[in-house]
């Protein structure tokens, strides 16, 4: 006889598991811990099995009915509902990890250790932000062109049409991860080329004027701020490597007695070692900082703890200090600052992009050439740093102080 919702609730644990049958095989199961399990008893193909219908009270006595009689109907079939069960629980778990968000975070996975932490940390943010809320949960072997379009657009209508692009990539990237490891069969990224319109493209505030440099070059000069930045200050011209590059930049990485620092290949945007050639000049400002900050590990540490380095505000914020607005200058306008003036001067231009760390087109050439050049830029780099304290010095105009014979 069928049960009654009222005989299901006053049901009590025995010593011993126990069983009350609610007819057409379904029964409840009630264990000595007072726990209540609605199942289904069924044979298929001459075998004796059991199905899982719910929790009591999760599942309400119709409720297990309902499942019950939809699992009698596949039993009707031919069809085994334990292992139709299983197969839509595999089939959402598949849809789960095929889904574009579950795919985009394992290709991430596995790319991320290559990547310097402040790039890696803007592709995940720019796909969390921008990417997910919309397609995160659609599988990706569903993504249409046109459904990819719709969310790129979003950014391009807040103006940010560079975001779009890179945004457009990291797609790209994502998609042709997933055809590789088998969840795709086609990027629709491919269908959008020339859909975003271009991004004007942007540079870095800078001076490239000589007199203008020279008067930089004396504001420095006259900075009375911390020394640590005075030091930093002075040696961004010196050098032009990136601003993250020179705010951690680390003793041991430097040899004066060589004039030479070596930046690790992990702190490097394209991921290779690379060699600055230290100048008389850059070598007379680290022999003045090291008696305050040679015993730690960072040359520029921060201004509240020695064990991080400054700020990456900080450059920019002494520089505004000294009247350079950000539409003047900026740190990374020393490296346009620097790679339009030796251009100008007649340097080698492969050795003027080796110093400057461009990207090397074959990665693997990169990692092997970081001393391409090596005495040219030597060279290079005390001509250079002879050229700063002309302007400095002087009312320079002509391009000539410094030039390459």
């Amino acid at each position: 006889m069928p049960l009654t919702d009222i005989e299901v609730r006053k049901s009590k644990p025995r010593e011993k598991t126990y069983r009350v049958s609610d007819g057409k095989g379904m029964y409840l199961e009630i264990t000595p811990t007072g726990a209540r399990y609605w199942r289904l008893k069924y044979r298929h193909l001459g075998k004796e099995k059991r199905l899982a219908l719910g929790v009591y009270p999760e599942v309400t006595i119709k409720d297990a009915r309902v499942k019950r009689d939809a699992a009698r109907i596949l039993l009707s079939q031919g069809l085994d509902p334990g292992a139709e069960k299983k197969a839509k629980k595999i089939a959402a778990v598949a849809s789960a990890t095929s889904s574009f968000e579950s795919v985009a975070r394992e290709w991430f996975s596995k790319y991320a250790p290559n990547w310097v932490a402040s790039h890696s940390d803007k592709i995940i943010r720019r796909l969390e932000r921008d990417i997910f809320p919309w397609l995160g949960s659609r599988p990706i072997s569903e993504i249409s062109a046109p459904e990819l379009l719709d969310v790129l657009r979003r950014i391009e209508k807040r103006g940010a049409i560079e975001t779009a692009h890179r945004a457009h990539q990291n797609c790209g990237q994502i998609f042709r991860y997933a055809i590789a490891t088998g969840r795709a069969e086609r990027d629709p990224s491919g269908d959008l080329k020339g859909a975003i319109p271009p991004s004007k493209e942007k540079h870095h505030p800078s001076i490239t004027e000589p007199k203008a440099v020279g008067e930089l070059l004396r504001c420095i000069g006259g900075y009375t701020g911390s020394f640590v930045t005075k030091c930093a200050l002075q040696l961004a011209p010196l050098l032009f490597v990136r601003p993250g590059e020179l705010r951690k930049a680390e003793w041991s990485e430097i040899n004066l007695d060589t004039a030479e620092w070596r930046i690790p290949a992990e702190k490097m945007k394209m991921r290779a070692v690379h060699i600055v050639p230290l100048s008389i000049q850059a070598v007379a400002i680290l022999n003045e900082i090291m008696p305050l900050t040679g015993k730690g590990k960072y040359v520029f540490p921060g201004a509240r703890t020695n064990g991080r380095p400054m700020s990456e505000n900080t450059v920019n914020g002494a520089l505004r200090r000294l009247g350079y607005g950000s539409d003047d200058m900026t740190g990374h306008g020393f490296r346009s600052m620097a790679s339009t003036l030796l251009n100008e001067q007649g340097w080698n231009r492969d050795a003027i992009e080796r110093q400057l760390a461009h990207a090397e087109r074959d990665s693997i050439r990169a990692a092997y050439n970081y001393a391409e050049h090596l005495p040219e830029r030597r060279k290079m780099m005390q001509a250079w740093a002879d050229y700063m304290d002309g302007l400095s010095a002087s009312n320079v105009v002509s391009g000539e102080f410094g030039k390459a014979a």
